[in-house]
């Protein structure tokens, strides 16, 4: 069963951020968290949902 994008709610976008991590999928989870932290009408929760979830290309380091 497919899902309208338009309903899926800051909560929906969390738990996938989190099944995402977990999945060891950290560019998908920083996505789906930054939606979540769009839908979220409190600026210290967002704050904190992207806290919680960097953009991996910002804190990954190079290896030779």
């Amino acid at each position: 069963m497919l899902v309208d994008p338009a309903h899926l709610t800051a909560a929906d976008h969390l738990d996938a951020a989190r099944e995402m991590t977990a999945a060891n999928r950290p560019y998908l989870a920083h996505l789906l968290a930054e939606e979540a932290a769009r839908l979220t009408t409190d600026p210290a929760t967002a704050a904190g949902i992207r806290a919680a979830f960097p953009d991996p290309n910002l804190t990954r380091t190079e290896t030779d």
